[in-house]
């Protein structure tokens, strides 16, 4: 999702709110009609759609590492529900969307997707009213290694390629016949050996080549 750009006149930072509520004069309520990824959703207002952004956060595209479960997280949250809209300083952004903190009843959506790790605390002045509150849930996810911040799965290393090694000697690499070899053309001993044997290392049958 582009980075919302404020439309309106920055205003002095207000003191972020530990526990916030709604904003009682700057509150809509409306219809959360689709989400659109992690910080991006479509609400309905007195009949109207509109396409809105989470003020104050920035979640992976649907394409990026994370973003599905992002999107995901967010459509739990939202999706079909009755929303509270609640609004800064600007009203939208360049793109045209809605900027708005977001509620379902007492839960503020744009904190949750930071709590639970799917979206970064990123600051868009002028609208920074619970901008502190996102840093320090931010914090919280990161030392939880939750979402974005879980450890990423280490890359098994992929088996040197055995190309010209007979299988009946896995552990070792001996071309296969012609030529036939003896135990002591090869730089090896008592290895592990497999049928069918074609250089016939193993003679006595026990399953070790070139014992002696």
């Amino acid at each position: 999702t582009p980075r919302p750009t404020p439309s309106e006149t920055p205003a002095p930072t207000p003191t972020a709110t530990p526990r916030p509520t709604p904003t009682e004069e700057l509150r809509v309520a409306a219809q959360a009609a689709r989400v659109v990824d992690g910080d991006t959703i479509r609400v309905i207002i007195d009949g109207q759609e509109y396409p809105l952004r989470y003020i104050g956060i920035d979640a992976p595209e649907p394409d990026d590492p994370s973003g599905p479960e992002a999107s995901e997280a967010n459509r739990r949250l939202v999706e079909g529900r009755a929303v509270l809209l609640e609004r800064d300083v600007s009203e939208t952004d360049r793109y045209g969307r809605l900027l708005r903190y977001v509620w379902v009843g007492e839960l503020l959506v744009n904190a949750e997707m930071v709590r639970l790790g799917y979206a970064r605390a990123v600051a868009y002045p002028p609208d920074v009213r619970y901008q502190e509150l996102f840093a320090e849930l931010e914090a919280e996810a990161r030392a939880a290694q939750r979402g974005l911040w879980a450890p990423q799965p280490t890359a098994v290393p992929t088996p040197a390629g055995r190309a010209g090694c007979d299988p009946s000697y896995p552990d070792v690499c001996i071309p296969p016949p012609p030529p036939d070899l003896d135990c002591g053309e090869i730089p090896y001993r008592r290895f592990r050996v497999l049928p069918p044997d074609p250089h016939r290392f193993d003679r006595d049958g026990d399953g070790i080549g070139c014992e002696s």
